[in-house]
């Protein structure tokens, strides 16, 4: 072997070419590429779409912003109709938040394309401090049933019924994720609320909710008859009394600074005792943030998927 050999050579025994003839390094160089492709490919498979949209809303008197999750070729699509899942920020977000902090449309891609959960429309309404209720400010709950959802449902190919409509939330948004399912149970077909600020009798004085203007009286006080009308356990006795069930996936992590831990297995054990086989609660390590949120929010959406129809959902 030439000097000139031996020291290519020596730079190439790390990784074990020496020896090997130049058209076989190319062909094994070759391949190595293709599989980066096939990689590549892969993972762009399914790839959906995040669209910024308003819409205008007669109740509110402006307009409302929403982003919305188109899965892949949407526009191309056989499917004729989608499931549609709402999701529900907290206080102080807004509808770039599902994107920004919870990755949704990263997510939303690979839950699809692994088959964990059918190609769906998924929906992110803003409503800015609203906590999704008809409140001392805002009518916001009577402009989601009236305004949003009809108004979807009629731009995007969605299967426009109970049975293919998920909700989930955080914080005060799984409150007033829970609201809707309790209150409106002919209209869901599964809820998920993630740390779900569902105080059965009060809010502590960290909370946002005795600062937002939906429970604040003319004064500028906290409403404590108001929170007592609008919270489950009041709406939990008519929807007891009714004979529809909403399956419920509820979570929160066991150091919530919020308190809310606590009041998530409340609620747990509020609903388990009359609905067991479809309510789970589910207890992580973590605080009050986006990384419990998020590092949940998978299994939230999977189990959701699971009270879809099976003729609706292309689940394998």
């Amino acid at each position: 072997m030439s000097l000139l050999s031996r020291k290519f050579c020596s730079k190439l025994e790390q990784s074990s070419q020496c020896g090997v003839p130049w058209g076989a390094r190319i062909v094994r160089r070759l391949l190595s590429w293709v599989g980066l492709l096939v990689v590549f490919v892969a993972a762009n498979a399914s790839a959906g779409e995040l669209v910024r949209e308003t819409l205008s809303s007669p109740i509110l008197g402006r307009d409302v912003s929403y982003t919305a999750y188109l899965p892949d070729d949407y526009a191309k699509s056989t499917i004729a109709r989608f499931p549609v899942l709402y999701l529900l920020h907290g206080a102080g977000s807004d509808e770039q938040v599902w994107a920004d902090r919870g990755n949704i449309l990263e997510r939303a891609d690979r839950l699809i394309r692994e088959g964990a959960i059918p190609p769906m429309i998924i929906v992110m309404p803003g409503c800015l401090g609203c906590w999704w209720i008809d409140g001392a400010k805002d009518k916001a709950e009577t402009a989601f049933w009236t305004d949003v959802v009809p108004r979807v449902e009629g731009r995007y190919r969605t299967l426009g019924e109970a049975h293919g409509r998920l909700l989930a939330g955080v914080s005060a948004g799984g409150y007033g994720a829970v609201r809707f399912a309790m209150k409106y149970p002919d209209r869901i077909a599964a809820v998920a609320a993630l740390s779900p600020a569902v105080y059965a009798v009060t809010p502590p004085a960290r909370s946002a909710s005795r600062r937002d203007p939906p429970f604040l009286r003319a004064d500028g006080q906290f409403n404590q008859a108001l929170w007592s009308a609008e919270n489950y356990p009041r709406l939990s006795v008519r929807y007891f009394e009714q004979g529809t069930r909403v399956p419920f996936y509820l979570m929160s992590g066991n150091a919530d600074e919020l308190g809310i831990a606590f009041e998530t297995t409340q609620l747990y054990n509020a609903l388990a005792e009359r609905q067991p086989d479809i309510t789970q609660l589910r207890m992580v390590e973590g605080r009050h943030d986006w990384t419990v949120w998020g590092g949940a929010l998978d299994d939230a959406m999977i189990f959701l998927a699971r009270h879809i129809p099976r003729h609706h959902a292309s689940l394998r």
